[in-house]
């Protein structure tokens, strides 16, 4: 019986390598592909260090594997975004346009141009299928979820993709990986956003963007300092603000709440708790719905506003094509424009999600219009 074709991709990770033993296991015939979305030696993922160990893993395996550029088509579709939504004062997360433009689109085209139907990768979460329809799902490893990334993957994408990690946990990934030799096994993951690399963020994004400089003032007026752009910096930044031997009766480090994109001021106040760091309303856009609420609002659901984060409970006051307007149970700290909110049922279903456009600031008198 000949073998269904699946193309899995491979990053010389121990996450892909084993998905490409679990699936070997299963019967696939699996094709390797090692996607190079950047141009850069200073960048800390070095791709080919990277490529040799995803080479090795499927040489070990007896994969195929072709390496594939894809930086023409990643700087187009997704730096080009990342460095306008800075320039508008966002902070935006490139791997989530990543995995929609590049990962799960061109990464799929190619698979069908060698006759394979179904994709793979190494991610953490899982798929579920209701009334012919498909939908991401938080993994098992809760500490490892990445459901957060993949929000805006269709259930058209969804029906030919396997994530065979959902249901297993890190630790046994990397036992997994030992006990069968695979040459990654105790390699360290890879962290933080590929091509800047180990440089300074701010000196990366420098090279790109002109800044201006402005004033940064405290949330009582006092003008304490200047900044060399407002784009380096994001709501409860705490340090690199250029102040922080700057006293005051509160002996408090200082934290960025708010940021005026006009008129070029970034604002500060002192304590981890200050309360103009918190919010209860967000207003978001780009949305991409996997179900129809519209007969359902008000939506009582669960949210995240960042990777890593913990659940929110929070309800959908309004929505139309576009936007959204969410309201939160209680208030949540430095929510960042720029970033997704992905939504989520209880049983931890993804039914869509946006980027997170404005927020509400009560102790600043900012409030949003719903």
């Amino acid at each position: 019986m000949k073998k269904e074709k699946i193309v899995l991709g491979m990053s010389g990770g121990v996450d892909s390598s084993v998905a490409a033993f679990l699936l070997q296991n299963r019967g696939f015939e699996v094709h390797g592909v090692f996607m190079k979305n950047w141009d850069d030696e200073n960048a800390i993922c070095n791709a080919e260090d990277d490529y040799a160990d995803a080479l090795s893993v499927c040489n070990q395996l007896k994969i195929p594997l072709k390496k594939i550029n894809y930086t023409r088509e990643y700087k187009e579709r997704v730096f080009s975004q990342f460095l306008d939504d800075h320039q508008n004062g966002f902070t935006p997360n490139p791997d989530v346009l990543c995995n929609k433009e590049i990962k799960f689109d061109v990464f799929q085209k190619y698979a069908k141009e060698i006759g394979a139907i179904k994709i793979a990768s190494g991610h953490y979460a899982k798929i579920i299928k209701s009334d012919n329809n498909f939908f991401i799902c938080k993994a098992r490893d809760s500490s490892k979820d990445q459901s957060y990334f993949l929000y805006q993957l269709s259930s058209k994408i969804l029906a030919n993709i396997e994530f065979p990690l959902g249901d297993i946990l890190k630790k046994d990934i990397r036992r997994i990986a030992q006990e069968n030799n695979l040459i990654n096994a105790s390699k360290k993951d890879s962290t933080g956003i590929c091509f800047i690399g180990d440089r300074k963020y701010n000196d990366f994004v420098s090279q790109f963007l002109k800044s201006n400089k402005g004033k940064i003032i405290t949330v009582d007026g006092e003008e304490i300092g200047m900044h060399n752009g407002h784009m380096y910096f994001t709501v409860g930044q705490r340090k690199g603000l250029g102040i922080g031997a700057r006293h005051s009766a509160f002996d408090k480090p200082w934290y960025v709440v708010n940021k005026d994109i006009e008129s070029n001021i970034v604002y500060v106040a002192q304590g981890t708790d200050h309360p103009a760091l918190f919010s209860d309303q967000l207003l978001a856009d780009n949305m991409f719905w996997n179900i129809d609420i519209s007969k359902s609002i008000p939506l009582k659901c669960k949210a995240k506003v960042r990777y890593r984060d913990v659940d929110h409970s929070c309800q959908i006051l309004s929505s139309n094509e576009d936007e959204c307007y969410i309201k939160f149970d209680n208030e949540i700290k430095a929510i960042t424009t720029g970033q997704s909110i992905v939504l989520y049922d209880e049983p931890g279903v993804c039914i869509g999600g946006g980027i997170i456009r404005k927020r509400n600031i009560p102790f600043l008198g900012e409030e949003l219009n719903e």
